[in-house]
């Protein structure tokens, strides 16, 4: 299985959605709060090229961005593969 990191904050209904897409994939996932931890924020941003919304996701230390992106991988087909 694949490694997969998310960083979160609560009541967010973006990582929300990307949970459940991960979830019904049967996929498990490191959920990383980072919200109110500006460390764990700041190395969010690090990895993340600079983006700072949420989710950010990474799939095996590969940056995928956020629930949007993750959504448009799964719909070209490119998810399935990674998970694997």
């Amino acid at each position: 299985m694949a490694k997969i990191e998310i960083y979160t904050k609560m009541m967010c209904p973006f990582c929300s959605r990307a949970k459940a897409l991960l979830k019904s994939k049967g996929a498990e996932f490191i959920d990383i709060p980072a919200y109110m931890d500006s460390k764990i924020r700041a190395e969010m941003r690090s990895r993340a090229q600079g983006a700072n919304t949420f989710p950010q996701i990474f799939i095996d230390g590969k940056h995928i961005g956020g629930c949007d992106d993750l959504y448009a991988l799964d719909a070209k087909g490119g998810l399935d593969p990674l998970l694997t």
